[in-house]
């Protein structure tokens, strides 16, 4: 399994990375114009592998697992990276690693790009990128209470209405 990193500012192991979403924050779902207009160079297809989706209010969790995640990968505008960086810590309430208040841990993963490595499909077949998971004590309720979202495609599964979410 790959080890998780998580650093709290853009200027550790994960800066300059792109971002893994896989709720609201897809093309075509609310949060995505409100937070993602204007601020990415490429949106493409990516899974995030080794990790389970859960149902949230309105909006999905991922935690560690033996699963896969659907969602997009996102590489910030050029300029912008600071400014995306700091809006989707707010957006996913991460308040800096292990923080108690934290609904989310943003750390970074390697994430599959569908398609990479074939003819045509351009590569690498994965990159790091941020990824916002549950923090541990969503998770620990999750695991013991929480709603899976089957095949890991929360566009599909979700309950209407979310706001926040990856």
């Amino acid at each position: 399994m790959t080890a998780a990193v998580t650093t709290a500012g853009p200027g550790g192991p994960g800066a300059g990375l792109p971002f893994f979403v896989y709720g609201t924050l897809l093309p075509g779902e609310p949060n995505h114009d409100l937070f993602l207009r204007d601020r990415t160079a490429e949106e493409r297809p990516a899974v995030l592998p080794r990790a389970l989706l859960y149902e949230g209010p309105g909006y999905p969790y991922a935690i560690e697992g033996h699963g896969r995640v659907h969602g997009a990968l996102l590489v910030a505008a050029p300029g912008v990276y600071g400014e995306l960086l700091g809006l989707l810590d707010q957006l996913e309430e991460f308040l800096g690693p292990g923080h108690p208040r934290n609904l989310y841990e943003r750390v970074v993963r390697e994430v599959e790009l569908p398609g990479a490595g074939e003819p045509g499909g351009g590569a690498p077949g994965s990159v790091r990128a941020w990824v916002y998971l549950a923090a541990a004590a969503v998770t620990r309720s999750l695991r013991t209470g929480g709603v899976l979202v089957p095949g890991g495609r929360w566009t599909t599964a979700r309950a209407p209405g979310g706001a926040n979410a990856p």
